[in-house]
């Protein structure tokens, strides 16, 4: 076996393991591993080729790997920005910064004042943020 099949196979391995396992953490790996395989058609040191590979490793796991996070992480958006974040809609109840409930798009919500003021049953609120499953909402000026 030549050692630029034993560096494609390592690769895949660390490939497969990114996809049953995705931690964006061992792609830099098969990143290093697949490189590493072409080098070695021109270069043929082996414990040269083990120093580049964890060269590159390194190299992947500081520069790779943060924009691979960043692209497929999204800051963490749930979907929640576009869909609920920024709407008006009307109190069910009473809304203090300890108590309350809103409904949207059908769905009742827990929601709190954002500013701490009492906001009466029936007024119109706008949704601020959310955290897990309460609505923090302030009142609009209706």
């Amino acid at each position: 076996m030549q050692i630029w099949q034993l560096l494609g196979i390592i690769g895949i391995i660390f490939l497969i393991m990114e996809i049953f396992i995705p931690s964006m953490f061992f792609l830099n790996f098969a990143f290093a591993g697949f490189i590493c395989a072409l080098i070695s058609v021109f270069y043929k040191s082996f414990s040269g080729l083990v120093v580049l590979f964890f060269i590159f490793s390194f190299v992947s796991f500081l520069f790779l790997r943060p924009l691979l996070i960043k692209k497929f992480n999204k800051d963490n958006e749930t979907g929640m920005q576009s869909k609920y974040i920024g709407q008006i809609v009307k109190t069910d109840t009473d809304i203090s910064d300890s108590s309350g409930v809103i409904s949207i798009y059908g769905e009742r919500w827990e929601a709190r004042s954002e500013s701490g003021e009492f906001i009466p049953k029936g007024s119109s609120v706008k949704i601020i943020r959310n955290e897990s499953i309460i609505m923090y909402v302030s009142k609009t000026g209706d």
